[in-house]
């Protein structure tokens, strides 16, 4: 799967820190895993987003990645834990983010250029 990130600050630290390895976890319908990076909440941080968004929880030090309801939201509206940092979107269709299970290997590249 692959994302297009917009510049901010978080997404350089993350893009400086790649590769990375981690492993999933779910909650509700939204795949988030540990980075090992701690940016700082910025200003326009949101705890609810669009189903696709590449999101970085500052609290838990982690990609929020979610395709729909998390077992906080209101409806089908896609609620993260606490305000996230907005990174980017998914490419392509989120919901192919449902076939993975707590424990899968995670492995964040950059682009090839």
């Amino acid at each position: 799967m692959t994302a297009t990130l917009d510049d901010t600050p978080t997404s350089r630290a993350l893009l400086a820190a790649l590769p990375l390895e981690s492993r999933a976890a779910t909650w509700g319908e939204e795949v988030y895993f540990d980075t090992r990076l701690s940016p700082d909440l910025e200003r326009d941080a949101r705890q609810v987003v669009e189903p696709g968004t590449v999101a970085f929880w500052t609290e838990g030090d982690a990609l929020a990645l979610p395709y729909g309801p998390t077992p906080i939201s209101r409806g089908d509206e896609c609620r993260l834990a606490a305000p996230c940092n907005v990174l980017g979107r998914i490419d392509g269709d989120p919901r192919a983010l449902a076939t993975v299970r707590d424990g899968d290997p995670v492995r964040v590249t950059p682009a090839p250029r």
